[in-house]
């Protein structure tokens, strides 16, 4: 959460023509309803049911051309969407941040994350997720960065430009 995902998601689509899709949008289209309408009407569980169908969806629909995926914060930290991730080939990312920064973007943004609560437990959210996030092949510090940079730096570090 606050990394940036979807913002360079978006940059990056911009500059190379790739499509770009964020899991949590098709997730959101697919239930009809918003990320935080699900946590609060169905929970967490029912949410993570809901992202692996739609990561299940997303990956069939890939085939060979490529594409820029924001995955939300937490799909890794499923052991069958980490398999699922794995097994289609995709280059992960980890754009990475102090957890200070990351809970300030967040509440910057004035957005509604279930996830997020207080400082303290987004730290120990964080620390869970970390070993998931490590398995990424490329981790680009964001701290104090600004989403071009980062773009700039993940198209350096996967060899686009």
């Amino acid at each position: 959460m606050g990394a940036g995902k979807t913002t360079v998601g978006r940059i990056l689509n911009q500059r190379f023509k790739w499509p770009f899709e964020d899991l949590d949008d098709r997730i959101e289209a697919r239930e009809k309803r918003s990320i935080a309408e699900i946590f609060r009407d169905s929970g967490e569980e029912a949410f993570r049911r809901a992202e692996t169908a739609a990561l299940l969806e997303l990956i069939a629909e890939l085939g060979s051309s490529p594409r820029i995926v924001a995955l939300g914060g937490g799909t890794l930290g499923q052991p069958e969407n980490a398999r699922l991730v794995r097994d289609a080939g995709g280059t992960l990312v980890f754009l990475d941040s102090s957890v200070d920064e990351l809970f300030r973007r967040c509440e910057a943004e004035q957005k509604t994350r279930p996830m997020r609560r207080s400082l303290p437990q987004f730290r120990e959210l964080y620390n869970q997720r970390l070993p998931f996030y490590m398995t990424a092949v490329h981790r680009i510090d964001t701290s104090g960065k600004d989403a071009f940079a980062v773009a700039t730096e993940v198209a350096c570090s996967l060899g686009w430009g």
